[in-house]
């Protein structure tokens, strides 16, 4: 796998052509240095020469370097996230003898200089500052500095990291976001967890140790019960959908392996192996396609499409290559990877903060979202993946009704699989942001993992939905008063390809890359909405299941026959 992570991160760099490198070098030097996606590049391509490849980029990564590590210390530029980057790739350098140890030592001495409070943007002056993962980057920076020996700023670390502790949940679940204290982003629940797994990693045993290994054991079991069966983290708020998001949770997943294996517990560290081996899938699933994107869509690059305005190829493509590396980092190849299996039923209930609800069996896995952000998510039944099965077919985030991400729509609707009411003169929808979803039951029973959801609606109304996943697929069994509803996404477009879609009165089809993702409904009929949606995927067209006080829907994702 250390072999594989290298190559993983030689494909991502293969996206960035010499002339886009060098038009991108040409823009820093004259604009200088503003953020941290180019020392990212730099540093990538100077782990990569080391490690044998991309040789062809050795005379101008030594240009590359030679600036990152000169203005650095002068300058305020995301400087949190480089600085560890930039020691990486200096260790690796170093390693392999590629540049000479007069440059190398030169390098050392500029990083040397830094400052912390004025080299970093964000850092915490006592442990009750509220700054939130930059400090954690700027803390992380400051210890590979030191590892390296060019500084000596423990307790100014030690702070860093003390800030943190106040934004984990009980689960041992990172809170990120300062305005909505329940709209959680999934990825930044992650973020830093892997930059406590680096410092561990990295050999941190400070004051801190114990109960930074305590919660991230806790919390990665978790992120095993949260992962979907295709290998994808799971969904929810910003930075979500891109490359570099399963290479963070592969870190994650490494880390734990090595713990488990250290324990003698080979079981539970080859599921995390599998875990990882799903996770890699995914991101080769991506890196095949031509061009390669940095978003898990198929629109051209400059549309911006599915994309926050932070979140710009230069910065977020090459992420994916510095995640990957920091699992190299962490990888011990002597532990075995077990061949895939079935997945366990499985279900799982985050807490309030980050109100998601995980249900999985027979290669089936769903995600609910019970109190979504509306900037970037809809509450329902947000995703339904299947093993091997393109993870848009059917649905892999929600639609959100003023998504705070570029999409080509002007008016999308809110949309994910969940229930709706008719109200006399016009359709509620359990996709809104004033119905509240509530989990009434969840086990797994005999194979099927099952739960029981009440959408809440204005005017009194409420709706259950029991839902049961197995190896058939998924059942829904709805229940209310008087005429009811169920929203049915169909995924139309990619950016590039468009699904074939059919539909009648009890069933409704989606084929779209040699897969068929087939939706029925007793009881009720199927009406088109003749409306469209869009998420970071796509474009959707709408369907509503109607019925009166009870229906049932099935959805089943399978193979095409040719």
């Amino acid at each position: 796998m250390k072999e594989k992570y290298i190559e993983l991160m030689d494909k991502v760099l293969s996206a960035y052509s010499i002339e886009h490198i060098l038009r991108y070098f040409d823009d820093v030097k004259t604009n200088g240095l503003t953020e941290h996606g180019f020392p990212r590049l730099t540093a990538n391509i100077g782990i990569l020469i080391s490690h044998g490849r991309r040789h062809d980029l050795l005379p101008i990564f030594l240009e590359m370097m030679e600036f990152c590590c000169k203005t650095i210390p002068c300058v305020k530029a995301a400087n949190d996230f480089s600085v560890r980057e930039i020691v990486c790739c200096i260790r690796e350098v170093e390693r392999s003898g590629i540049v000479d140890a007069e440059t190398v030592e030169r390098w050392k001495g500029y990083l040397a200089t830094i400052e912390p409070t004025t080299c970093y943007n964000v850092f915490a002056v006592t442990p009750a500052d509220n700054v939130r993962n930059w400090a954690l980057f700027t803390g992380v920076s400051e210890f590979f500095r030191q590892q390296m020996g060019l500084c000596d700023s423990m307790t100014f670390i030690d702070t860093q990291i003390a800030s943190q502790f106040q934004w984990l949940d009980e689960n041992g679940m990172y809170m990120d976001n300062k305005q909505a204290v329940n709209h959680q982003p999934m990825m930044y629940d992650l973020v830093p967890r892997g930059l406590f797994v680096l410092l561990l990693q990295d050999g941190y045993r400070g004051c801190h140790y114990e109960k930074i290994d305590a919660f991230l054991k806790k919390s990665a079991l978790l992120t095993l019960k949260m992962q979907s069966p295709n290998g994808e983290m799971a969904f929810g708020g910003r930075s979500n959908q891109f490359l570099h998001n399963e290479a963070w949770m592969i870190t994650v997943y490494e880390f734990e392996a090595c713990r488990y294996a250290r324990e003698g517990n080979i079981a539970l560290a080859g599921e995390f192996k599998a875990a990882i081996k799903r996770a890699i899938s995914v991101t080769e699933y991506w890196l095949e396609m031509e061009p390669i994107l940095h978003i898990k869509n198929r629109f051209p690059t400059e549309s911006f499409y599915g994309c926050e305005k932070y979140a710009y190829f230069d910065k977020y493509m090459i992420t994916a290559a510095s995640n990957l590396y920091a699992a190299y980092l962490v990888c011990d190849d002597t532990i075995p990877t077990p061949a895939l299996s079935d997945i366990q039923p499985t279900v799982f209930q985050t807490t309030e903060y980050f109100h998601k609800l995980f249900l999985k069996s027979g290669g089936y896995g769903l995600e609910i979202d019970l109190d979504a952000d509306p900037q970037y998510d809809a509450s329902g039944l947000g995703r339904v993946h299947r093993v091997g099965a393109p993870s848009a077919i059917c649905m892999s985030v929600p639609c959100p009704a003023a998504p705070k991400y570029h999409v080509d729509l002007d008016q999308p609707m809110p949309l994910a699989l969940c229930p709706a009411v008719y109200d006399g003169e016009a359709w509620c929808f359990g996709a809104e942001s004033d119905v509240k979803h509530e989990v009434v039951q969840a086990d797994t029973t005999a194979g099927d993992a099952r739960a029981s959801v009440t959408c809440y609606f204005p005017k009194g109304r409420d709706v259950t939905s029991d839902y049961c996943v197995n190896g058939s697929g998924v059942a829904i069994g709805l229940s209310g008063t008087g005429k009811i509803g169920y929203l049915l996404p169909a995924f139309s477009f990619d950016g590039e390809t468009e699904a074939q879609i059919d539909a009648d009165e009890n069933s409704l089809t989606v084929r779209y890359k040699g897969w068929l993702c087939r939706y029925t409904v007793e009881g009720g009929q199927i009406e088109d909405l003749d409306r469209m949606a869009a998420n970071r995927n796509g474009h959707y067209l709408t369907y509503l299941a109607v019925g009166t006080d009870s229906m049932r829907i099935g959805i089943e994702i399978v193979p095409v026959e040719l």
